[in-house]
This record gives structure tokens, C-alpha cells and sequence, in this order.
């Protein structure tokens, strides 16, 4: 013995746009065909604000034209009450004046102090300061590391000892071999011939010669990234 049941399939959905006459309200909606003028009413005034008591519908075609008013058919279905895909529904309220959701000037505004303000924790400046962005930034101490380095260099003579670390490089031993401006990019730069083979070129760039070394020996670093002193070069022998 077998047994079947049934359940009713849900209704169709109906994409429909809806607009006002008292702002400039637009939006596309989806109601069920079988939903009732009442029953819409009531869903756009959760939309629009209007009154369902008061609200007075117009039905528009795809193009434009005037379908109908929908005003005195609250019991009837949209399908029956002629409401097809695509169309529009115009919704109008006497009890409301034009623009009177749109106008803001008769909202009071949050408004605080300079002074309130700057002592918020959590406001977008607070934001910045902590995470030194942007006029909050470190760039005049930046630019003031720069020309302190650049100072230190002139009291370095050529040929003493140094030791430079780039981020995400090993640290490398070196000599002093060049300090000043370049042709090859704009700035003040160092030049170090290597304890090892771990440079560029030879001391010589986009066919301009700054320095002697050998071949790949050369390279030229920022002033911040080179330390002077006591850095003996590596006794290859001693570990063999």
C-alpha cells in the first residue's frame, strides 16, 4: 500500500519597482502574485513610510504607461488585480509633504569640539597618531636620520673598515671606498668593495668608474645601512 502526500507550491514572485510621489525614492522589490493590494500596503510602508490608510497606488507599465490605481481593490490578488513582472507601482500619500524624508536640515547634527575630538580614543586621528600615518607619519625623522648619516660620512676616511646590513640580506664586511652623490641615481651613496664576492659590479656603473675592486666585489648602499669600526676581514684559511 502505498500513500502520497501533496504540498502547495509557493508562489510565483513578481520583480516589481517601486517609486513615490513625495521623494526620490526607487527600488526593485520581489511580492508573491498571490499577495493581496492590503497586504502590500502594509509592506510598503516599512519602504516608503507611508500611511497603508492614506497610501494611494498607481500601476505603470514596463515603458510607462498608465495601467490603472490600485486604491479599491485591497482583497484582490496582484495577479488579478493586473500587476505583471517588470511593472511599476507608484505609491502616493497625501499625509506626507514632497521631500519631507529628504530634508536634513531638520536633523540635529552630532557635532563635536576640536578639542573633543582630539581627545577621543577611538576616532580615525587617534588612528593615525598610534600607527604614525599619514601627517602623523615619521617622515621628518626619517629625513633627519638621513642627513645625520650623511654628516657622520664626512669624517670617515676612504679605506676604513665596515660592516653593512640591508633588510633581508646577510650582513657583509667591507671597505670604505666611495661616499658622495652618483650619476646613476639621485642621493647621497656609499660605495663598499666586499671582503667577498657578494656585490654588483666592479666599482664601476652605467659605464662611469666611482672606485676600484674586482668583479662583483662592488656595490653602492645607503649611508643607514653601513656601520664603521673594528671589523677584521674573515681568515678563509682559518676554517679550512
Amino acid at each position: 500500500m502505498s500513500s502520497s502526500s501533496s504540498t502547495a507550491a509557493p508562489a510565483a514572485l513578481l520583480n516589481i519597482n517601486v517609486t513615490t510621489t513625495f521623494n526620490s525614492f526607487v527600488t526593485e522589490r520581489r511580492f508573491a502574485q498571490d499577495l493581496t493590494i492590503k497586504q502590500l500596503k502594509h509592506l510598503l510602508e516599512g519602504l516608503t513610510g507611508a500611511n497603508p490608510a492614506s497610501m494611494e497606488l498607481t500601476l505603470f507599465r514596463k515603458e510607462g504607461a498608465l495601467v490603472g490605481h490600485l486604491n479599491k481593490k485591497d482583497e484582490v490578488s496582484l495577479t488579478c488585480a493586473g500587476v505583471e513582472n517588470g511593472m511599476t507601482i507608484e505609491v502616493s500619500d497625501a499625509s506626507i509633504k514632497v521631500g519631507e524624508f529628504e530634508d536634513t536640515s531638520k536633523v540635529k547634527k552630532f557635532e563635536l569640539s576640536e578639542e573633543e575630538y582630539a581627545n577621543r580614543a577611538e576616532s580615525l586621528r587617534a588612528f593615525k597618531q598610534r600607527n604614525k600615518m599619514g601627517q602623523f607619519g615619521d617622515g621628518d625623522s626619517t629625513e633627519e636620520k638621513k642627513k645625520e648619516a650623511r654628516e657622520r660620512f664626512e669624517s670617515i676616511q676612504l679605506g676604513t673598515r665596515c660592516l653593512v646590513t640591508v633588510p633581508g640580506q646577510p650582513p657583509k664586511k667591507g671597505t670604505l671606498m666611495y661616499k658622495g652623490p652618483t650619476s646613476f641615481k639621485p642621493g647621497f651613496w656609499i660605495g663598499v668593495k666586499y671582503d667577498e664576492p657578494l656585490g654588483k659590479h666592479d666599482g664601476s656603473v652605467e659605464g662611469k668608474r666611482y672606485f676600484e675592486c674586482g668583479q662583483k666585489y662592488g656595490a653602492f648602499v645607503k649611508p643607514e645601512s653601513v656601520a664603521f669600526g673594528d671589523y677584521p676581514q674573515d681568515n678563509l684559511m682559518d676554517e679550512m
